[in-house]
């Protein structure tokens, strides 16, 4: 099986049939099976796949409305292609993107194609700016490239796919938790096109959760290793700034002067209990991350390739062996005994 495509749905009946339809129609000439992920579906959506399913498509019902994150993870962890796309079910991606993006990842050995929705059929106000400002908020803080986070539409490698931990809502950051894996990732344009049946999911209400997200995605990118050095440093400046307080007020209290009641004691004191509890943060994460990678076997680490030149090593070996062998056949005969020639 060459390609899985993922798609997730929720409340997506009238789309059910083109979607297959446009999907069949772009990968015909690939090796393909179409994974969809009903997300907890309260319309016809489950019944109309039953309807028009044939051989290409597998679907995975959920028991309950987890997110668009957890359908997609669930997708992703049935695929057995070697590649996977995913893509949303609103028809508003189009399949026929996919097959050029699958030949640039394969081409150029890319571990992720991202979409990029040049021409975007969605609102101004309330979808096209926030996300605009979103995506410049999520570059300028990560140091990715990628121009368009919003976009479903991706290609994978298989193995990168599943090895990415989607939880919450990070389906967003799936190119930041492929930097996390050591993965490339590039972009490419892709349609978009309007919603036709149907109703939006998205609206101003998420943009508080990737607000957080992005505080959670930027602190992975910076700290997930090594804890200690977010917490580390804000301990001991805390807790220096604090003894430097109460040392000055130990020595207004030994001259004679009344300490109690003054604003600054209660910020020294403050301070040095803030530090030690900063220190004792760090180090249980630390241990916390102890505890993740050696009770999973995790590394701290991704190889991506490993080279062997055994072989280039022994073939010179034995090629040098034979041109030694040539070289000493007349050494020390005498110019008279060497093999005359015409």
């Amino acid at each position: 099986m060459e390609l899985s495509i993922v798609v997730t749905l929720f409340n997506e009946q009238d789309n059910i049939k083109p979607l297959l339809d446009q999907l069949h129609s772009a990968l015909y000439n690939i090796s393909h099976e179409i994974i969809l992920v009903d997300d907890g579906s309260t319309d016809l959506t489950v019944q109309r796949i039953r309807e028009v399913a044939d051989e290409h498509v597998r679907l995975v019902i959920l028991k309950g409305n987890y997110g668009q994150t957890a359908a997609m993870s669930a997708g992703i962890g049935e695929a057995v292609g070697n590649y996977i796309a995913t893509m949303d079910g609103d028809l508003q991606n189009d399949p026929s993107d996919i097959p050029s993006m699958l030949q640039k990842l394969k081409n150029e050995n890319w571990d992720v194609v991202a979409g990029n929705r040049k021409n975007r059929q969605d609102g101004f106000l309330l979808r096209k700016i926030p996300s605009k400002i979103a995506n410049k908020l999520i570059r300028s803080l990560t140091g990715s490239t990628i121009r368009d986070y919003g976009c479903t539409l991706k290609v994978f490698k298989n193995e990168i796919a599943k090895s990415i931990g989607l939880y919450g809502d990070l389906h967003r950051f799936i190119p930041i938790l492929t930097a996390f894996e050591g993965g490339k990732i590039t972009d490419v344009d892709v349609k978009h096109h309007p919603r036709q049946f149907g109703e939006s999911k998205y609206g101003l209400g998420r943009t508080f959760k990737v607000m957080s997200d992005l505080i959670l995605m930027v602190f992975f990118k910076k700290y997930f290793r090594r804890p200690i050095h977010f917490f580390g440093p804000l301990g001991i400046m805390s807790f220096l700034a604090g003894s430097a307080i109460s040392g000055y007020l130990l020595v207004e209290k030994i001259l004679g002067n009344d300490i109690w009641g003054r604003p600054i004691l209660i910020v020294g004191v403050t301070l040095v209990l803030a530090g030690i509890q900063f220190l004792t943060f760090g180090l249980i994460a630390e241990l916390i991350m102890r505890v993740y990678y050696e009770s999973q076997h995790k590394k701290t680490y991704n190889v991506r390739e490993v080279c062997n030149f055994k072989d280039k090593i022994n073939k010179g070996r034995i090629n040098l062996k034979k041109e030694t062998e040539i070289v000493p056949r007349y050494y020390g005969q005498r110019k008279a005994d060497l093999p005359r020639t015409a």
